[in-house]
């Protein structure tokens, strides 16, 4: 008898991350909240310590693993739009009346909506602006607006400021400074090694993606934001150039993995060495002896000595990352799924701001004072990014309602505010470890701001705020099953043209045999880039519920044609440096797949534009 799956939406709501407690971000997450909210008691500021510990709870579920240079900008851009939106929202809800206020709100929304598909921290971005301009209107202090996104961007840059100053857990090889990015970079040759190890067998297409999302991972790390333009140290320096020679290490294992053939076991060994001599900041010492009989298996022997030398001299190398244009962004940000996006968000901000208002005006809160927590809820419910929208009310309502039950049971224990302080703390500390899981992290923000809003002085709210929750759930719920002017799946059609165009100009670069490799790299990194986050959209599409599901269906077989045409012009590539011409296979399974594409591509519900490679 078989067993009975779960529905995809309810799967994804009981999925929880897994991995090591990240205990660098726990201890962050326990010095920034409390400690800052308790300066703020001190200094007789209450109301600005709990706008520095917003900024930094919110700051704190940005804190992932990574590199210290891109959490500058992980962390700081989000802030920044943060205090944008706590500015405006506090003068718009000091001059303005209740509908200005609401229609004002709905523009702000929509244009956050249309910033959130740019990418992940521009999506950051625009959760932290719509959040800061909820408070900023539904929470009024005496404190003028400047002064509560200072109070706010304080908060934050505490945090980054810990992020930075602190080094982490097994971080004593080398320069602290770097250690992300010598983790990052040391995970690519960990990630090749496997590859080569799977070559021919049923895990080597789940290794070659989790190729991709190192190099992905390492890339961020390396090419955060910078005072100087190159690499200012020697240690940065050398990080560089083994980044940079790891690149013909994974475009010749691709190329294996695409033959398919097993490689011999010794194959694996040299990646493995080179890793352990990232991680240890050591040399790569002696190699395995090469193992010549093809042409992929060549391009690997070359590619590892080309890395020992890398290794020994650590010259300078160009990432040769490919920075997206303003017209770029602007596309992204207009385009269909901008543009789809947008309308929900905007629909949804607009709608609970309104609702929470005649609440607030009809006394439904009774004693509060505060109507923010209904639209900055829907917020967070109206994000993709969180899940699949079934996945994320069930996990949001779920959470709140856990969360607002033990702070209610707490309040009556805890003395005030020494107890409400080292609250907040432990929340604080618990964020980076509750992300894993929507629901938990939920929970633990709830409880967090309750104590914080419990600190600055107002009455227990957990029923209020259960109620406000569960109404943003319904109220989401509905405006994410409303049809919306044009066609539906808009961020997945996105996604996959972005990605057909990406592996349109990979394909047209390797074919035209440019002698230029650093730019091959590039297009190669940017065509895998653009078909993991392709596959990551589609993957949250398929887990909505059926009516929903139904307009991205057709679009994971168009992406898995588009991979095998990547790999496959991976093995051309590597192919013509070795002979200088295509074999017949190689130049056959490129017909099929330009074919196989534009066949699936007039099949699909998703109606998507003749991309470039059909042509």
């Amino acid at each position: 008898m078989s067993r009975l799956a779960a529905p995809p939406w309810l799967a994804h709501a009981l999925r929880a991350q897994r991995g090591p407690v990240p205990w660098s971000a726990v201890v962050r997450g326990a010095l920034a909240t409390g400690p800052l909210l308790l300066a703020g008691v001190l200094a007789g500021r209450t109301a600005v310590g709990v706008l520095a510990a917003i900024g930094a709870m919110l700051a704190g579920i940005n804190d992932r693993p990574g590199s210290r240079r891109a959490s500058v900008k992980r962390l700081g851009v989000p802030a920044l739009a943060g205090a944008l939106g706590l500015l405006v929202g506090t003068y718009a809800g000091q001059g303005l009346a209740a509908v200005p206020l609401t229609l004002a709100l709905t523009l702000l929304g929509l244009v956050a909506g249309g910033i959130s598909a740019v990418g992940p921290v521009a999506s950051a971005a625009g959760t932290q602006l719509l959040v800061g301009a909820a408070i900023g209107a539904g929470m009024p202090a005496a404190d003028s607006g400047w002064q509560r996104a200072l109070a706010f961007l304080a908060g934050t840059g505490w945090l980054l400021l810990l992020r930075l100053a602190l080094p982490t857990p097994g971080s004593l090889a080398g320069d602290f400074r770097f250690d992300g990015e010598r983790a990052a970079v040391a995970e690519v040759y960990d990630a090749v090694a496997a590859l080569l190890e799977a070559v021919g067998g049923a895990h080597a297409t789940a290794r070659r993606a989790a190729l991709t999302a190192a190099l992905d991972h390492a890339q961020d790390a390396l090419a955060g934001p910078r005072l100087r333009r190159y690499a200012s140290s020697a240690a940065e320096r050398r990080l560089h150039a083994q980044y940079t020679a790891a690149l013909p290490l994974a475009e010749a294992a691709t190329a294996l993995f695409w033959a398919g053939e097993p490689v011999p076991p010794r194959s694996a060994q040299g990646p493995r060495r080179l890793a352990a001599a990232v991680r240890g900041n050591t040399g790569p010492g002696p190699l395995p002896a090469p193992h010549r009989s093809a042409p992929a298996l060549r391009a690997l022997d070359d590619a590892l000595l080309h890395a020992a030398e890398a290794f020994d001299r650590g010259n300078p190398a160009d990432l040769r990352t490919r920075r997206r244009t303003a017209g770029t962004l602007v596309r992204l940000a207009f385009g269909t799924g901008g543009r789809e996006y947008g309308l929900r968000v905007a629909l949804c901000f607009g709608a609970s701001a309104a609702i929470a208002q005649a609440l607030h005006h009809a006394r439904w809160y009774g004693q509060h004072q505060h109507w923010y927590w209904l639209p900055a809820t829907a917020v967070f419910l109206v994000k993709p990014d969180l899940g699949p929208l079934a996945s994320r009310v069930l996990c949001r309502a779920a959470g709140t309602v856990l969360g607002a039950l033990v702070f209610a049971g707490l309040a009556t224990l805890l003395p005030r505010p020494a107890g409400l302080i080292a609250l907040v703390a432990v929340c604080g500390a618990l964020v980076p470890v509750a992300t894993r899981h929507f629901a938990a992290l939920t929970a633990v923000v709830t409880v967090l701001v309750l104590a914080l809003v419990m600190a600055g002085g107002e009455p227990e709210a957990s029923v209020s705020r259960i109620g406000e929750t569960l109404l943003a759930c319904a109220l989401v719920l509905v405006v994410g099953h409303v049809p919306m002017p044009g066609e539906r799946g808009g961020g997945v059609r996105a996604r996959l043209a972005t990605a057909g165009s990406a592996a349109h100009a990979y394909l047209v670069h390797v074919l035209g045999e440019s002698g230029d490799r650093a730019e091959r790299w590039a297009l190669r990194r940017e065509a895998y880039r653009s078909l993991a986050e392709a596959r990551a959209a589609i993957a949250l599409a398929a887990a909505e519920l059926p009516p929903l599901a139904r307009h991205s269906r057709g679009a994971d077989e168009i992406v898995a044609v588009l991979e095998r045409l990547v790999d496959t012009t991976t093995a051309c590539a590597v192919h013509l440096d070795d002979s200088g011409r295509l074999a017949t296979r190689q130049a056959d399974q490129l017909r099929q797949l330009l074919d196989e594409f534009d066949r699936r591509r007039e099949r699909t519900a998703l109606r998507l534009p003749e991309l470039p490679l059909a042509g």
